[in-house]
């Protein structure tokens, strides 16, 4: 068999391990041979590709981001993108393909399947948001990241008595916030499951700087205030039709300043909860999505989704992982509340 591997979307932490995983096991165990697809989709519209064998990933399992390139071009908008992309791997002589990317790039890969295009998909995001999986890898290492930068920023809110407002990524779905900012122990948490009351969160940082402690509010960045809009940088909008979000951090800072006279200010971590080197849960699940990739193309298990179901590595269908965005549940969230302002 001859199988293609692109990543596609935001890099992600661990994309590398999943690369080596693929071909490590194709090539030792079935003598299958393998083409990089470079940057993603943009690369399959546009028959962009790369030498993909053993020599090539070998040493990159501590590696971030992708060595085979991301992006967030979608061929179902592009003219004729789809028959592009079977020109591409007629052209290449690819049997199937493994697709690793989150919610949008697994997306076009649902649509391709249904149009007969053989594939496995492994799920990759820093927010956790996609269906299906328990986790996905990338989170791990964002929540880490993220953990520590609160945990430094407790040192310098203490020592200028400021309020520090935490932004971390995460659009739709609030799990980075929730899992950094208990671990960090913030003085609050917003999540986009739930908007919030500006008022209350006010009430948490006056309640902190009573107990003689400055506070740390962690704020997802797709997070809105109750009866409020969205706040965003800018309307520009990706191929996905995504808003460029980043910006609430900001916001929330000025509403704390202006309505309690206390100095804030904004950390947003951006890019950085994203890059440098996957941590070791993440590389271990990685390579473990590698292998299970491996076996559905071996089944010919196609249109199929790796995913983690409490330790086991299984499969669901493509469709069935996507067909909604997993959020924090309202009940977790609220299990934390009892240290908000305290």
């Amino acid at each position: 068999m001859r199988v293609g591997v692109l990543t596609g979307g935001g890099d992600c932490p661990g994309l590398n391990a999943v690369i080596r995983s693929v071909v490590r096991k194709g090539v030792q165990d079935h003598d299958w041979q393998f083409v990089g697809i470079v940057d993603g989709w943009r690369g399959a519209v546009e028959d962009v590709t790369t030498v993909l064998d053993v020599p090539r990933v070998r040493g990159i399992l501590t590696h971030g981001g992708t060595i085979l390139g991301a992006s967030r071009t979608n061929p179902l908008r592009a003219e004729d993108g789809v028959e592009r992309v079977r020109r591409t791997l007629g052209n290449h002589g690819i049997d199937a393909l493994v697709v690793i990317g989150g919610e949008d790039t697994l997306g076009v890969a649902q649509t391709l399947a249904e149009q007969g295009i053989d594939l496995v998909g492994v799920p990759k995001t820093i927010d956790n948001d996609v269906g299906g999986t328990d986790y996905t890898f990338g989170f791990d290492t964002a929540v880490s990241i993220a953990a520590e930068a609160i945990d430094r920023l407790h040192t310098t809110a203490e020592s200028h008595r400021r309020a520090l407002v935490v932004e971390v990524m995460g659009r739709h779905a609030g799990w980075i916030a929730l899992h950094a900012g208990v671990a960090g122990g913030a003085s609050g948490i917003l999540v986009p499951e739930r908007a919030f009351d500006v008022e209350e969160v006010c009430a948490w940082v006056e309640r902190r700087f009573r107990l003689r402690y400055a506070p740390v509010v962690v704020v997802a960045e797709g997070a809105v205030p109750q009866a409020g809009q969205l706040v965003v940088r800018n309307e520009a909008r990706d191929e996905f039709g995504h808003v460029r979000l980043s910006g609430i951090g900001d916001w929330l800072a000025g509403e704390i300043e202006r309505r309690t006279g206390r100095q804030a200010r904004t950390t947003v971590l951006g890019y950085l909860q994203r890059g440098g080197t996957p941590t070791a849960y993440d590389r271990w699940l990685a390579t473990r999505f590698g292998l299970a990739a491996v076996a559905a193309l071996k089944d010919r298990d196609f249109g199929t989704m790796t995913a983690l179901r409490g330790t086991d590595i299984i499969r669901v269908p493509l469709a069935d992982a996507l067909r909604t965005a997993k959020q924090v549940p309202a009940e977790l969230y609220e299990e934390f509340t009892v240290f908000f302002g305290s």
